[in-house]
C-alpha cells in the first residue's frame, strides 16, 4: 500500500513536503506520479518520475515551485511544494505505475495511496 503525509494548512507563499511511503512492496521499479484533485474538479496530474529517476516531468502550473523526488532506499518519494498558491488547496495522491515509466494520465496507475490534504490560505 501507499501512505501520503505531510499535508495540512499553510500560508500563501509557503511550503509543504509531502512524503509517500510503500509498504509491501518496493518502489524502485515503479514509475511514480503524483495527482490532486480540488473540490468540483477532475483529478489532475503534478508530476511524475520514471523508475530510473530520469528527467521528473511538472505540470505547467506547478512548474518551478515543486520538486519530485525519491529515495529508494526509504522505500518513499517526496513531493516539495513551494511558493503554495490558494489555488494549489486539494487532494494529494501518490500513485504507482507498474510499467516503471510513469505519465500524467491517471488510469495508467495501478495502485493509489488514499491522499493528504493540502490546504493553502491566509
Amino acid at each position: 500500500q501507499l501512505v501520503e503525509s505531510g499535508g495540512g494548512l499553510v500560508q500563501p507563499g509557503g511550503s509543504l513536503k509531502l512524503s509517500c511511503a510503500a509498504s509491501g512492496f518496493t518502489l524502485d521499479y515503479y514509475g511514480i506520479g503524483w495527482f490532486r484533485q480540488a473540490p468540483g474538479k477532475e483529478r489532475e496530474g503534478v508530476s511524475y518520475i520514471s523508475s530510473g529517476g530520469g528527467r521528473p516531468n511538472y505540470a505547467d502550473s506547478v512548474e518551478g515551485r515543486f520538486t519530485i523526488s525519491r529515495d529508494n532506499a526509504k522505500n518513499t518519494v517526496y513531493l516539495e511544494m513551494n511558493s503554495l498558491k490558494p489555488e494549489d488547496t486539494a487532494i494529494y495522491y501518490c500513485a504507482v505505475d507498474a510499467s516503471g515509466w510513469g505519465t500524467f494520465r491517471s488510469y495508467e496507475y495501478d495502485i493509489w495511496g488514499q491522499g493528504t490534504q493540502v490546504t493553502v490560505s491566509s
